[in-house]
């Protein structure tokens, strides 16, 4: 037992935790950890952005890249309260972050002083963070920091991962007690279930026995690490597979067996696989409503006609949305190594298989490449969206990571982008916060500062975070950002234009009453804050000018125009009830009747 001040134990921990970031903004809350964060300076950096929701986006996108938790700081009331996006964000995607938020000194609980919640309970924080979390800690001496801190990092790296909060009256952090220090955890990845040998026994023979089966992949494989194993089984068994926009990049998309993504902006080859499977083995994924078409038979999936197995970490997962015919609580990489060594043990040969199959798909391929390709061959003004999309697969290396927002530019993306790595495809997809994509590339950046790093974000997300070129220049941090700018909230215009007779209301940026269309010259507010800035209004200037934004290895933004009035092609659906969902613009969902 040895007498130990609350901010050392704190400062400590995250040491031992190998907590390489702090990302956190000062207030007086906070003041006292502040100081003891300078004494483990050189193992622990504190980086201060200029809001707390990036702050939190930045932990997310560090974990994501690296898998490895980094922690955020704020001060008591509002600056606590502006996580709360970035925490939603991470929950919902499966992020583990150490949030570490001040309250009011305990002496003063219930007391009503500066920025204390106390209607419902005093220091009442922890009931405006819970529901983003997967559990909010509130120490009250010194003495429960440790096992509280060590609870803390077991919950947020145990299963399935997510953010966590210590929440500490700041008196704390300054005050003394006797404490026993608790064991360092530092347990992500290192605990994985598998399932049992009849489980194994019962996919390998539907699998064998299935004559158009697929794979559907999602975060819980890159979570998992399971890159190698999915791509081993793919091509061992010859079963094509389909990516949730999480687990992309798990096996390489330019792969012949990878058909992309599913959903209303998903691939027509993927839709296609999906409506007409017969066996589909889900691995961590969700089925959530914009990859499973709203869950409406036969525009994505077919279930229950398609036999389902489910495999997932989170047991929640399994059955939410569709009852599988067989549910298995395991680990991705665990439950495909399994797999794999049940493949040997049967002495399955590895020749080609499933040729009929892979036939449907390679018609479906033709006939979607034969549509899609005029848009990305064609060099027009203001620029076609794909021309974008193609141009990023032309001249980024294969080692790049792309951090996306919420919003059109996103679902281009979804259809047409081939990620080549796991944690290289960074999305904000189950709370569609906007900022991420624009945030989240600082900590992507930090994780990996050997590799490129390019935020494609839309105009108006990036408008919600442009001091994140603040950042990026006092922290010497060379992302590039790309600024889709289509002068408008373009994914909800789109929507009104689909549901509501064309009538645009509140989703164009226009200059005051001349109702021309309005953005900042965000490549001027660029240069302003020390950073490279571009505006490119011509196609063919495009891939020039984000070739060498990137290998320039210097904070830049480049503010392309695109065409607003270019909408993905639904190959889908996605429904807002009551709403009827509009019908694909390519292809047609599965009918009875239709041959399997």
């Amino acid at each position: 037992m040895a007498l130990r001040k609350g901010g050392d134990l704190i400062a400590e921990f995250l040491v031992k935790e190998k907590m390489p970031y702090v990302f956190g903004i000062c207030g007086h809350g906070n003041v006292g950890l502040l100081d003891c964060l300078y004494e483990v300076r050189d193992d622990v950096k504190l980086v201060s952005p200029r809001h707390e929701q990036t702050a939190a986006h930045m932990a997310d996108g560090f974990f994501r890249v690296s898998h490895r938790p980094a922690a955020t700081l704020t001060s008591t009331g509002p600056g606590s309260a502006n996580l709360i996006m970035g925490l939603a964000v991470a929950q919902t995607d499966s992020s583990a972050v150490f949030s570490i938020t001040a309250n009011v000194p305990t002496s003063q609980f219930n007391r009503g002083p500066f920025q204390e919640l106390n209607h419902h309970h005093q220091a009442d924080f922890n009931n405006v963070i819970r529901p983003v979390v997967k559990r909010s800690f509130q120490p009250t001496r010194v003495e429960m920091l440790p096992l509280a801190m060590r609870q803390a990092a077991q919950t947020m790296t145990t299963g399935r991962p997510g953010p966590v909060n210590l929440d500490v009256p700041y008196n704390l952090f300054v005050e003394s007690a006797e404490v026993k220090e608790e064991a360092p955890w530092n347990g992500f990845g290192t605990r994985r279930s598998g399932t049992s040998p009849e489980d194994i026994a019962t996919v390998l023979d539907w699998l064998l026995a299935a004559e158009r089966p697929v794979l559907f992949v999602g975060h819980g494989v890159t979570l998992s690490e399971a890159g190698n194993e999915l791509t081993a089984l793919a091509e061992r068994l010859s079963v094509p597979v389909i990516s949730s926009p999480n687990g992309m990049g798990t096996i390489d998309m330019r792969h012949e067996l990878s058909l992309g993504f599913i959903g209303r902006n998903g691939a027509y080859p993927a839709n296609q696989a999906g409506r007409h499977a017969d066996l589909v083995l889900a691995i961590g994924v969700r089925f959530d409503d914009r990859s499973a078409s709203s869950w409406i038979p036969g525009y994505s999936w077919n279930f229950p006609h398609t036999r389902l197995v489910h495999v997932d970490l989170d047991h929640a997962e399994l059955g939410r949305n569709y009852p599988p015919d067989l549910a298995i609580l395991a680990d991705a990489r665990t439950f495909l190594r399994q797999l794999l060594a049940g493949v040997d043990a049967r002495g399955i040969p590895e020749e080609p298989r499933l040729q009929a199959w892979h036939q449907d798909i390679a018609g479906w391929r033709t006939e979607w490449e034969d549509f899609v390709r005029p848009g990305f061959e064609s060099h027009a003004t203001p620029i076609r969206p794909e021309r974008i999309v193609a141009d990023c697969r032309a001249v980024l290396p294969d080692d790049v990571i792309i951090t996306l927002d919420s919003g059109v530019h996103h679902n281009w993306f979804m259809q047409f982008w081939q990620a080549r790595r796991p944690q290289s495809m960074l999305n904000t997809w189950g709370y569609s916060g906007m900022g991420f994509g624009p945030s989240s590339a600082l900590g992507a950046k930090l994780a990996a500062p050997d590799r490129p790093v390019v935020s494609i974000c839309g105009d108006g997300g990036f408008t919600m975070v442009p001091h994140v070129l603040c950042t990026a220049v006092e922290y010497d941090i060379p992302v590039v950002w790309v600024v889709w700018n289509n002068f408008a909230w373009g994914a909800i215009r789109d929507l009104q234009y689909a549901y509501f007779d064309s009538r645009e209301y509140g989703t164009a940026f226009y200059h005051g009453q001349n109702r021309e269309p309005y953005n900042p010259d965000f490549a001027a507010w660029a240069r302003a804050a020390g950073v490279d800035g571009y505006t490119v209004t011509r196609s063919q200037d495009f891939a020039g000018v984000l070739e060498m934004a990137v290998a320039a290895n210097r904070p830049a933004l480049i503010d392309v125009h695109v065409d607003a009035n270019i909408r993905p092609p639904a190959t889908g659906a996605w429904e807002l009830p009551p709403i009827p969902p509009k019908q694909p613009v390519f292809g047609r969902p599965w009918r009875p009747g239709d041959r399997d």
